[in-house]
C-alpha cells in the first residue's frame, strides 16, 4: 500500500519546468508515486518519462491515456521509451475516454468501446511479451513489419481506468489493475474490487484516485471541490459511481479535513480493497494547504506501507 499524487500546475511560464519542480518536492516529501493525466496541451507519457528521468527512483504513471485516436503500436513505443528512460519505474494507465472528447476532439465515432479496449489490451500484451504482433481484430490491426521490443524496457504495468462491469471484466482478464476515480469506499468494496478480482488470475491492483486536501477551512474547500468537480457529473461513468456512493455531487466525495480526518478516510479506501490511494487536486485549499497536504501524505505513505 502506498500514497501517490497526481501533479498539475497553473504555471504560465513553462509547464514542464514547473511540474519537474513539483515532482522533486513531492519526492522529497516521501510521496510514493506521481501520476499525470492526458490533456490536449501535453503528452502524459512524455511528461512521466521526463519526471522519472529527472527524479530517479520515483514511480511515475499516466492516468490515463484514452485509447480512441491512438494506435496500440504508437502507445507501446511511447510506453517502452518511458520505461527505459525511468529504468523500470513507468506505469501505463489507459482509459476509454469521454464520448464528447473522442467525437468532438478527434472527430471519431465513439463506437464499440469494450471491443476496442479488449483488442487494445490484447495487442499491448502481445507487443510487451513477444516484441511483435500479428493481430487482425474487429476494430484494430497491429502487424509491425519489424520487431518492436526496446532494449532496456521491461513490460510496464498495464492499468485501465475501468469502473463499469464490462470494462472491469476485460481489465481483470488482460491488465494488471484499475484506476478508479470518484469511486468511494462503498463502491470499491461492493462493485469494483469484486468485479475485477473475479476476472483476474492474480490479485489486481486497485489504485483509487481521490480529490482532497488537508485543511482547517473545510467549508470553503468543500465548496471549491463541488465547483471544480462538477464537470464529471456530466459523464455517465462518473455519474454512475457518484450515485452508487449515495452522493449527488462529485465534490461530496472529496477527502477534506484535518490530518486525523484525512488519515481515517484514506484508511477506509484501503479497507475497501484499494492497493494504493492517489490524491489529485490537492490545491483545492490554496498553496499553503497544498504544502501541508503533501507533507502529510508523504508521512502517511510510510505509515501505511
Amino acid at each position: 500500500m502506498s500514497i501517490g499524487l497526481a501533479l498539475a500546475t497553473n504555471d504560465r511560464t513553462n509547464y514542464v519546468d514547473a511540474i519537474l519542480e513539483q515532482a522533486k518536492q513531492a519526492a522529497a516529501d516521501g510521496v510514493g508515486s506521481l501520476w499525470f493525466g492526458q490533456r490536449f496541451d501535453y503528452d502524459a507519457t512524455a511528461l512521466a518519462a521526463l519526471v522519472g528521468r529527472e527524479v530517479p527512483g520515483v514511480r511515475v504513471g499516466t492516468s490515463a491515456i484514452p485509447i480512441f485516436g491512438r494506435p496500440p503500436l504508437l502507445v507501446s513505443a511511447l510506453a517502452q521509451t518511458a520505461q527505459a528512460a525511468t529504468h523500470g519505474n513507468f506505469q501505463l494507465g489507459l482509459a476509454l475516454g469521454a464520448k464528447r472528447f473522442v467525437e468532438g476532439g478527434f472527430g471519431l465515432p465513439y463506437e464499440r468501446p469494450i471491443t476496442r479496449l479488449r483488442e487494445f489490451l490484447t495487442v499491448l500484451r502481445e507487443l510487451f511479451t513477444t516484441g511483435t504482433a500479428d493481430f487482425h481484430g474487429e476494430v484494430l490491426t497491429a502487424a509491425p513489419p519489424i520487431p518492436t521490443a526496446l532494449a532496456g524496457a521491461e513490460p510496464p504495468p498495464l492499468l485501465v481506468a475501468a469502473m463499469g462491469p464490462q470494462a472491469l471484466r476485460v481489465t481483470g482478464e488482460l491488465a494488471d489493475g484499475t484506476l478508479p476515480f470518484l469511486a468511494g469506499p462503498k463502491t470499491l468494496e461492493t462493485e469494483i474490487v469484486p468485479a475485477i478480482t473475479a476476472a483476474s488470475a492474480a490479485p489486481p491492483r486497485v489504485i483509487a484516485f481521490v480529490a482532497g486536501a488537508v485543511t482547517n477551512d473545510v467549508e470553503r474547500v468543500r465548496a471549491n471541490a463541488v465547483e471544480q468537480l462538477a464537470f464529471y457529473e456530466g459523464i455517465p461513468s462518473y455519474q454512475r459511481v457518484i450515485g452508487l456512493e449515495g452522493a449527488t455531487r462529485a465534490g461530496e466525495l472529496a477527502v477534506i479535513g484535518d490530518e486525523e480526518t484525512v488519515a481515517a478516510q484514506v484508511r477506509r479506501y484501503f479497507d475497501a480493497g484499494a492497493t494504493e490511494v492517489v490524491f489529485i487536486q490537492t490545491d483545492l485549499g490554496g498553496a499553503e494547504d497544498q504544502r501541508r497536504t503533501w507533507e502529510f501524505l508523504g508521512g502517511l505513505t510510510t505509515d501505511v506501507t
